[in-house]
């Protein structure tokens, strides 16, 4: 069998993480997402309000609570599904590596959170959110599934993130996602895209540098203040040889307030590669 060889099935598996890992990088932190609406049932409004300063203070299983007390009330709740599918992932990735189960819990997780995306998707299939963060987890998933099951989910997580644009043009996180994307797809070297020609039976789409810079540009003109934006659009620039442009954006990243649970680690990667370039 093609995948039971070792060699083969590692390189292709470092190929299709490479494809899968770029869905993985992006989060929001506020209420009054387009396609949410205020809750008719004040219980249920209060509950979502309190998960939302929660988030805000990075108490996520306290949020989590809140939520599945609203979702009790109202089972079919859009802003709640979507606030639980983004909580759940973060909770998948707050697992530490060092534990022994950490990759069946992480999936299990991501696998809840893709639950409550979907369900948020049927209810309303014009949300941004619900087929945005349907791609995260099936993406978060897939990384630890086997190399069949991620390249099977591979197309569908492209397109749901896809959906997630069309939906609402102004989803900065989305254009983010197809920033890094493109940049991930252009370092593809030949021999992995022969490879997987070969064993995929299928071409490596050809990712841009242009596009890279294009797309992060434009998640940066609707979240201006999002540190992760303006980390990946400075590898960007540093990947293109253009130093004083990522200089110019990893230096901004030392001056903006911290606002989601892994902006610290983020500070930290851009003060390395500031270091690195200068």
């Amino acid at each position: 069998m093609l995948f039971s060889n070792p060699r083969i099935s590692q390189y292709l598996n470092s190929f299709v993480l490479i494809l899968l890992m770029v869905f993985c990088e992006a989060g929001f932190s506020a209420r009054g997402w387009a396609g949410m609406h205020a809750a008719k049932d004040p219980e249920v409004d209060n509950a979502i309000g309190r998960a939302s300063a929660l988030y805000k203070e990075f108490k996520t299983r306290d949020a989590v609570a809140e939520l599945q007390r609203a979702l009790k009330i109202d089972p079919n709740n859009l802003e709640a599904l979507v606030w639980l599918a983004r909580a759940q992932i973060d909770l998948g990735d707050l697992i530490p590596q060092t534990e022994a189960d950490w990759q069946a819990r992480r999936k299990q997780r991501y696998q809840t959170a893709e639950g409550y995306a979907q369900k948020a998707a049927k209810i309303d299939p014009k949300s941004t959110w619900a087929h945005f963060y349907a791609a995260v987890a099936m993406a978060k998933s897939a990384a630890l599934s086997s190399v069949k099951e991620q390249i099977a989910l591979a197309h569908e997580i492209r397109d749901r993130v896809d959906k997630s644009i069309e939906m609402d043009p102004s989803n900065g996180f989305a254009y983010h996602v197809l920033g890094v994307w493109h940049r991930r797809m252009a370092e593809i070297g030949g021999a992995k895209r022969f490879m997987a020609l070969v064993f995929l039976q299928g071409s490596v789409p050809k990712g841009s540098m242009g596009k890279s810079v294009q797309y992060l540009k434009k998640a940066l003109t609707y979240n201006p203040r999002v540190i992760t934006h303006h980390l990946e659009l400075a590898k960007t620039y540093q990947a293109l040889g253009k130093t004083e442009l990522a200089k110019e954006h990893l230096q901004k990243v030392e001056t903006l307030p911290v606002q989601f649970s892994d902006d610290g680690a983020h500070k930290q990667e851009a003060k390395g590669l500031l270091e690195e370039i200068q």
